[in-house]
């Protein structure tokens, strides 16, 4: 009897984990990206784009999410991300130029947590009103912006908004437009995987569920 049941739990263990590995529908959990998009790492690693807005609150409740994905990764896959500006009237715009101009002066990394929190937790930056919740007539310009760098990255005003004023910003900015068509992306926050593979924490069922299918699709694409 107990050979028998110890049997029966390892055919279902087997069971499960064959399960798991079909779980994944295309078309529900995650989407094709058609056609294919080009990936900006060396040949053998492998992408994961975060299409993203600072003043998105639903991208503010997700970040987290995406440094815990960070964690699971192997090395030679690297996250990028790639802001969004198509609600300007929430200061998207404006958060998508400093962005680019902080990546310009390499400040992404020692700064994209800081500022999601000066728009949803300090309020240096917030883009909503406390007591309404609605969106403020004034927003915040990028040189509010500038002087939140200048505060927490120790940057010169002037350099900041030098670089956000830049040839180079504007032309970002336009390809990251382009880009985003391109992925067929329409609500942030979205995720690529080595341009092949678009979904969002709301298509794989849940933050916990979207973990476990990047990581599926990244051992995927590893094949």
């Amino acid at each position: 009897m107990r050979t028998t049941l110890a049997l029966l739990v390892s055919l279902f263990a087997v069971t499960s984990v064959g399960r798991a590995d079909t779980v994944w529908l295309e078309g529900q959990h995650y989407f094709m990206v058609q056609p294919a998009q080009a990936t900006n790492v060396k040949h053998g690693n492998i992408e994961v784009v975060e299409v993203f807005s600072y003043g998105c609150p639903a991208c503010n409740l997700f970040y987290p999410i995406i440094e815990k994905l960070k964690k699971t990764l192997p090395a030679r896959v690297q996250i990028h991300y790639l802001p969004a500006s198509w609600h300007p009237e929430e200061g998207w715009k404006t958060f998508q130029r400093a962005f680019f101009a902080a990546q310009s002066l390499g400040l992404v990394e020692r700064t994209h947590t800081a500022l999601f929190d000066a728009i949803w937790k300090t309020g240096e930056l917030a883009t909503l009103d406390p007591a309404t919740h609605v969106v403020r007539a004034q927003l915040p310009t990028i040189v509010d912006v500038s002087k939140f760098y200048e505060h927490v990255a120790q940057v010169k005003t002037e350099d900041f908004l030098n670089a956000a004023h830049s040839f180079s910003v504007d032309v970002s900015m336009k390809q990251a437009d382009a880009q985003i068509k391109a992925y067929q992306a329409d609500e942030t926050p979205t995720v690529i995987v080595n341009g092949k593979y678009r979904l969002t924490p709301r298509s794989a069922g849940g933050n916990d569920q979207f973990v476990t299918l990047v990581q599926w699709l990244v051992k995927k694409e590893s094949k």
